[in-house]
């Protein structure tokens, strides 16, 4: 059986200065979750979204929250099972290819 992965996002309300014209960070957190339950339909994962700005999560978390605002990295900023896989506009090609490494398949 293979792992169920989590995906996490990391963004906020307001949009990246360096994202201008991209979907803010809770639509692409929405487009995501609809985008992979499409291509890997009944398969179970994770997903969450966490606002960089109101860091009120487990100690994990909040420290790659903080990491984000230091380090100024583009947001929304797409992480599965630890391993950055997107920043800013994330391209699909490279989640998917993060979810085949863990077993999942398109049916």
């Amino acid at each position: 059986m293979k792992k169920e992965i989590e995906v996490s996002i990391y963004g906020a309300e307001q949009i990246c200065a360096s994202c201008v014209n991209l979907p803010s960070s809770k639509d692409t957190y929405e487009w995501l979750q609809a985008a992979i339950t499409r291509k890997f339909p009944n398969q179970k994962f994770e997903i969450n979204y966490y606002d960089i700005f109101k860091a009120d999560y487990e100690k994990e978390k909040n420290d790659f929250c903080q990491k984000i605002i230091e380090e100024d990295l583009f947001y929304p900023v797409v992480v599965i099972e630890g391993e950055i896989v997107g920043e800013g506009n994330p391209k699909l090609k490279n989640i998917y290819a993060e979810f085949e490494k863990y077993g999942y398949s398109c049916l």
